[in-house]
C-alpha cells in the first residue's frame, strides 16, 4: 500500500508542479488559449492559484521524503482536493462536463493520498 501511495503522491506532484509552473510563468493571455476559466479570474489570482499548486506538489514529496514534518504531506493533499472542488465549481459555473470530471479524478487521486497518509500507511 506504501508504495501505491508513494505512486500517486508523485504522479499528483508532476502534475500540479507542471500546471502550477504554467500558471506561474505564462501569460494570462497565452493561458486563456488553453484554459478559458482564466478569464473569469484577474491575473494575479492566477498566479496565486499556480502557486498554491507548486507549493502542495512539493508538499506532497518533501516533507515525506526528508521525514521533516511528514503530516505536511497529507494537509497538501487535502489542499490538493479543496482546488479541485474549487476547479470543479469554476467548471460548472461555466458549462464545462469534461473538465469537472478531469478535476474529479484529480479530486479523487488527491483524497487518496488523504487516506493513505492519515490513516492506511502514515510517515
Amino acid at each position: 500500500m506504501n508504495t501505491v501511495v508513494w505512486i500517486v503522491q508523485i504522479l499528483l506532484a508532476l502534475a500540479f508542479f507542471g500546471a502550477g509552473i504554467m500558471k506561474l510563468t505564462q501569460p494570462k493571455e497565452k493561458l486563456a488559449a488553453n484554459m478559458g476559466w482564466v478569464n473569469d479570474f484577474s491575473p494575479n489570482i492566477v498566479k496565486v492559484i499556480g502557486g498554491l499548486e507548486v507549493l502542495a506538489a512539493i508538499g506532497l514529496i518533501l516533507p515525506a521524503l526528508t521525514g521533516i514534518l511528514p503530516v505536511l504531506t497529507p494537509l497538501a493533499a487535502v489542499g490538493l482536493v479543496l482546488t479541485m472542488l474549487g476547479a470543479m465549481l469554476t467548471h460548472f459555473r461555466r458549462g464545462e462536463p469534461p473538465m469537472i470530471a478531469i478535476n474529479l479524478v484529480l479530486l479523487l487521486l488527491a483524497a487518496f493520498v488523504v487516506y493513505g497518509r492519515f490513516v492506511a500507511v502514515p510517515l
